[in-house]
């Protein structure tokens, strides 16, 4: 985990390249960011996972986020969606997803950051470019997710970060 700090319970591991994060019976929430920080950059990633998970992908801070699985207050799949925190809403929800998401297979998401827009792609189809209002043009570290209150696995390999000018 080079590279990498948890903020929350150690529920984090990398072997053979693969990034897994597991929650236990406590269900406690956890996230593991980046130490370097990014302003506008590219971020391309394989995750997997099954059954009911409620994860995500951190944008500069806790309160912008691309999600990943089962939305708690929403009780359904919202992955690729935003999630803005200090709304407590998902502002748009992203389109096509359900045709696209292998669950249980690994899925390919590249999620492109340049100022308060996010383009999102899933598998290689776009599903949602969103403007938020809320966005801070700041750098900050990139945060993956696992949720309080569910019980989960989600595994993540091959990510790179590329930073745009």
């Amino acid at each position: 985990l080079d590279g990498w700090k948890t903020k929350g319970p150690a529920y984090w591991s990398a072997v053979d390249g693969v990034l897994k994060g597991e929650s236990d019976q406590k269900m406690q929430g956890s996230v593991l960011w980046t130490e370097k920080s990014y302003k506008d950059f590219t971020l391309e990633l394989e995750f997997r996972f099954s059954g009911d998970i409620d994860s995500g992908i951190f944008l500069r801070n806790e309160n912008e986020q691309i999600q990943i699985g089962t939305s708690r207050s929403q009780k359904r799949d919202l992955t690729c969606s935003p999630y803005i925190g200090n709304k407590g809403k998902y502002p748009q929800e992203a389109e096509g997803v359900k045709e696209l998401l292998k669950i249980g297979e690994w899925n390919k998401m590249k999620v492109v950051v340049k100022g308060n827009t996010y383009t999102v792609s899933l598998n290689g189809k776009q599903v949602i470019e969103y403007v938020s209002d809320t966005a801070k043009d700041e750098a900050g570290p990139l945060g993956l997710q696992i949720h309080q209150g569910v019980q989960m696995k989600i595994e993540f390999k091959d990510l790179k970060v590329e930073p745009l000018e």
